[in-house]
């Protein structure tokens, strides 16, 4: 039998699907979870969530962007309160796996986080990126402003003019955001699987491991 964390290393590769108690979900109410997101970014800094697959890789892609001061990895946009990894890969929460961007707008543009977005995954495929499958995997932006709403709908339809297959990409506003387990965080940066280190320093463009 797999222990469970064998299983969700499985789960992330593409072969099967994490076990999930359904008596541990809160799910007394979905208005929690589909509610706005409530958190407040530090003084002079902005929110962005974005998701584009595994959130490790993502992560370290946004680490990397001169002007962001802080990354979070966790779900947003499901149904029950409270998830934990095993609920979110079951698929049954309908979250998503999403980083939580902190950024400084005096010195990184939203825009600038958009093109990251496009270039970090392929937006054409439904619920997967490569072996990870799952609607937790699914393409996503969540604005938290009229004014991202518009930078996201604009840039989408920019990309949409370079490929050759239609954008799948959900734009939606930003709902709850709930901080993934404390070992998902800066995952790739802390050494990922294997305990090799990759480098978040800014600017850096060395290829991204995404399981380490």
């Amino acid at each position: 039998m797999n222990s469970p964390k064998m299983s969700n290393w499985l789960n992330k590769l593409g072969f099967g699907h994490a076990r999930t108690d359904q008596s541990s979900i809160d799910s007394s109410s979905s208005a929690i979870p589909q509610g706005p997101d409530d958190d407040l970014p530090s003084p002079g800094q902005q929110f962005a969530q974005f998701g584009a697959g595994c959130f490790w890789g993502v992560e370290l892609a946004y680490q990397r962007v001169p002007g962001v001061t802080k990354n979070e990895v966790g779900y947003s946009q499901g149904y029950v309160h409270n998830p934990r990894y095993e609920h979110v890969c079951s698929g049954t929460s309908y979250h998503s796996e999403i980083v939580r961007v902190h950024y400084d707008p005096n010195e990184c543009s939203y825009e600038s986080l958009l093109y990251v977005f496009w270039a970090r995954h392929d937006p054409t495929t439904l619920n997967r990126q490569g072996n990870d499958v799952g609607t937790q995997y699914r393409s996503g932006i969540y604005f938290y402003t009229p004014e991202q709403e518009k930078a996201a709908l604009e840039s989408r339809d920019r990309r949409q003019k370079i490929l050759n297959r239609k954008i799948v990409t959900e734009i939606l506003p930003a709902k709850k955001f709930y901080r993934a387990e404390e070992y998902h965080q800066q995952y790739l940066a802390k050494g990922g699987r294997f305990g090799s280190k990759q480098s978040a320093e800014k600017g850096c463009n060395d290829p991204i491991r995404c399981y380490g």
